[in-house]
């Protein structure tokens, strides 16, 4: 059956596949550039996805891609442990082979120079957009910082050096001791050997974020539609007019045939991203990054300043009087099952950095997992899907940034797809790089 969705006087309409943050972000911003917007999520309503459980940081701290120098044989050593931060699910698979090989190839010292400006000016111009959108009070983000701890002198001597590159780029950051540490979040005691206070990122709670977000885009006239499963496009002349979906109903368990039309198509869907850009013939390369949190309705302590266990990899972030952790990176596996023993290498590196708690403070808590769509290179997918495949444009890739690129990507995408200019390298992030 056709949809209802197209009972609408003809206009220019964007439809958007997926709902966390990147797809209501390009679903406001396009709002706001006069499109007219309809958004489509696979999953149902009020589920958590990966956007709304994850650490909620906003980072330019984070101008290292994650494909760097040394992440290779990094991640070899890890592998080799079943608690620690890293691993991949390997797999005789043509796409996960090539994605590895990629990854291989942008791992060096020259990609991370000619990348750093980029992800360090997306990431300051979606803090001014996070702020921008904060204004009316609609939900808090904290704007004091984020504290990169170091447990040993080597991490934190490495650190340091990374520190000095943050300073060339112009990011506002200290170096802290213990005794300094303690001055700024006495809140909670620390056993390290010092930080790195990257003073402009923030953080925030993201349910909350998506769910004033989701508010905004019904209130400026975007319709939202749940249980919807984008299979294909339909083209005419060329050009991409309409997409067929499934439409699934939890109740009686059965399926329906839904085709709705619109004048653009933004794919976003996450790690799902890749199948549906396969049916435009385009090979994305994307692999899910598995991530896990956890969240203390009632810490024993409340630290102000969001904060990264350096060498445990474990991101901790404060809200509403809640304490959440979240860390790990499972590359390959695309399922939401949780591994005990990657959760239990969060749990046991949590003591040695915070040492008024214990594992056991985690008993009974919920364990949330989530997938993170990544790219080879570090670098997000925005731009059109290629020339084969004109009114399709793709935003995804953004791995652990996704929250904190959200509306930089949302008001690159409705610039886009508006053909305005803007300032940023589209070729760099385009879809069809690795054509």
């Amino acid at each position: 059956m056709t949809s209802s969705i197209n009972n609408r006087p003809k206009e220019q309409k964007v439809l958007i596949i997926g709902g966390g943050v990147i797809g209501l972000c390009v679903a406001y911003y396009s709002l706001i550039a006069g499109k007219k917007v309809v958004l489509i999520e696979r999953g149902p309503e009020n589920v958590d996805n990966c956007s709304a459980e994850n650490a909620g940081m906003v980072v330019p701290s984070h101008f290292v891609p994650l494909a760097a120098p040394g992440m290779i044989s990094l991640g070899l050593r890890w592998m080799l442990n079943p608690e620690s931060p890293f691993s991949i699910k390997l797999r005789p698979n043509v796409d996960m082979l090539r994605w590895l090989y990629l990854f291989w190839k942008s791992a060096n010292k020259s990609h991370v120079l000619r990348s750093r400006e980029l992800i360090r000016d997306l990431n300051l111009q979606s803090r001014e957009l996070f702020v921008e959108l904060a204004s009316d009070g609609s939900y808090a983000l904290s704007k004091n910082g984020l504290l990169m701890l170091c447990k040993t002198s080597r991490a934190f001597n490495e650190e340091s050096e990374l520190a000095e590159d943050a300073k060339e780029l112009g990011l506002d950051i200290e170096l802290c001791d213990a005794k300094r540490l303690a001055e700024i979040d006495p809140a909670i005691e620390m056993n390290v050997q010092g930080a790195v206070w990257f003073k402009q990122d923030c953080h925030m709670n993201p349910g909350a974020f998506l769910s004033q977000l989701k508010e905004k885009v019904i209130k400026m006239g975007g319709d939202i539609y749940y249980n919807l499963s984008a299979e294909k496009f339909i083209f005419e002349s060329g050009r991409a007019r309409s997409l067929e979906c499934l439409q699934i109903n939890k109740d009686t368990d059965s399926t329906s045939v839904q085709v709705i039309d619109a004048d653009q198509f933004v794919i976003a869907g996450g790690s799902w991203s890749a199948n549906l850009a396969s049916s435009l013939g385009l090979k994305l390369p994307l692999m899910a990054g598995k991530g896990y949190s956890m969240t203390l309705t009632e810490p024993v302590q409340l630290p102000s300043i969001c904060s990264i266990l350096n060498e445990a990899r474990v991101a901790v972030t404060p809200f509403n009087g809640s304490l959440r952790f979240a860390g790990t990176m499972e590359l390959g596996d695309n399922d939401l099952k949780v591994n005990s023993r990657r959760v239990n290498g969060i749990l046991k590196s949590i003591p040695k950095y915070f040492p008024q708690f214990q594992k056991n403070d985690f008993s009974g808590i919920k364990q949330w997992s989530g997938l993170r769509p990544c790219s080879p290179d570090g670098l997000p997918y925005i731009g059109p899907a290629g020339p084969s495949s004109k009114g399709v444009f793709i935003a995804t890739g953004h791995a652990m940034m996704g929250l904190s690129l959200g509306p930089v990507t949302g008001k690159l995408m409705a610039d886009i797809i508006c053909g305005n200019v803007n300032k940023f390298d589209l070729k760099t992030m385009s879809p069809s790089r690795f054509c």
